[in-house]
């Protein structure tokens, strides 16, 4: 595998727990979006922990090019 599968055009919004670690995909193949569902095995990529800072609302990236991951910055409304 060369490069992450874009898995959707929009993140993902989901409500995450102060201190809690998650395993975001960085692949695009999990079934499981946006976090790690071991179907990356095999690809040569990883997932990425990811620590949340505070509880609450996290837009998590779902298109695998934003450059401030696993969080969205906007790069999915560029895409074709």
């Amino acid at each position: 595998m060369t490069g992450p599968v874009v898995a959707s055009k929009a993140p993902v919004k989901v409500n995450l727990e102060a201190g809690k670690d998650y395993w975001w995909c960085s692949c695009g193949l999990s079934k499981n979006q946006p976090f790690c569902d071991g179907t990356h095995k095999g690809s040569g990529m990883v997932p990425m922990k990811y620590t949340a800072e505070k509880s609450g609302d996290h837009w998590l990236c779902a298109c695998k090019k934003t450059g401030k991951s696993p969080l969205c910055d906007g790069t999915h409304k560029s895409l074709a």
